[in-house]
């Protein structure tokens, strides 16, 4: 599995995230399906191909809706960054093999049905095929004789603001920063507390393919906000502002040293850097740097 694919699947399978999801996306924000109802499903399942060797297709993440030790459905959840001309070929492969699962299951109980939503966190619309019929072209003979297979797809940062502010886990600030980057907006995030933070910050920095989310450090236990994170990304930017300049200003009088390159880099005190920038500025050699900052 690759590092993008554990990083989905960490934030996302969080119970709440997930009925959050579910509730806002299918449900207009109704608590229909409560955290304490989903259990964790298989996401493999196997097909044979032409070649006659069993192969394996995983999906994202689902989740069973079990109430009153009832399975109600198989929900599935699919992230996409970028579009995919053949996403109802692909979901309906994992839908159908859940059906299959149903069917060749030793536990005699009553079948249920499978929902997959595909979330696209893609900053353009979504312009290519969302259904089978418009993904396969059929013979004008057949064009109504045979059954279509739409694929609901939920383009996050599209989503109108009533529809943000239905959300109650992490995914609502998400979704936030999403619909405020596409429209040009300034983000400065918000108080809500983030509950699962590790998680959401190396989410972030996948699909908002922003690496400034994996370099922020918390104390575990700490309350922290998006208005902190935010703050902490720009504190970074002006720290590492500091470090290219004082490492610019030293290379024009020579080699900087690996073990100065280090120390200069390694310092996140803002008033000693605006210090050691100063005495870089007016140093004449890297000595005299190094002897004037000790």
């Amino acid at each position: 599995m690759g590092e993008k694919d554990k990083i989905e699947k960490l934030f996302l399978d969080y119970e709440d995230v997930f009925a959050d999801i579910i509730n806002v996306l299918l449900y207009n924000g109704r608590q229909v399906i409560k955290p304490e109802e989903l259990v964790q499903a298989n996401v493999i399942s196997h097909y044979k191909a032409d070649d006659s060797i069993i192969h394996e297709q995983e999906r994202d993440i689902a989740k069973f809706w079990v109430r009153d030790q009832i399975r109600h459905a198989l929900l599935g959840i699919e992230n996409q960054t970028t579009t995919d001309n053949d996403i109802a070929l692909r979901v309906m492969g994992y839908d159908g093999a859940s059906y299959r699962g149903q069917l060749l299951s030793e536990h005699k109980e009553p079948p249920y049905p499978v929902c997959t939503l595909v979330l696209y966190f893609g900053g353009h619309h979504w312009k290519n095929s969302r259904s089978l019929k418009e993904r396969i072209c059929a013979n004008d003979q057949l064009k109504n004789q045979w059954n279509d297979y739409p694929v609901r797809i939920f383009e996050i940062s599209f989503l109108e603001e009533k529809q943000v502010k239905m959300f109650q886990s992490d995914f609502g600030i998400v979704a936030d920063y999403f619909v405020k980057r596409k429209k040009g907006i300034d983000y400065e995030g918000n108080q809500q507390e983030i509950k699962h933070v590790d998680a959401m910050m190396k989410f972030m920095a996948v699909f908002a393919g922003d690496q400034e989310f994996l370099k922020l450090h918390f104390t575990e236990g700490e309350k922290i906000t998006m208005c902190e994170v935010v703050q902490k990304i720009k504190e970074n930017g002006r720290i590492e502002g500091r470090h290219d300049a004082i490492l610019d200003l030293l290379s024009e009088t020579g080699q900087v040293p690996e073990y100065l390159n280090h120390k200069i880099t390694d310092q996140t005190d803002q008033k000693k850097l605006k210090q050691w920038l100063f005495i870089a500025s007016h140093s004449s050699s890297i000595q005299e740097f190094e002897e004037k900052i000790q």
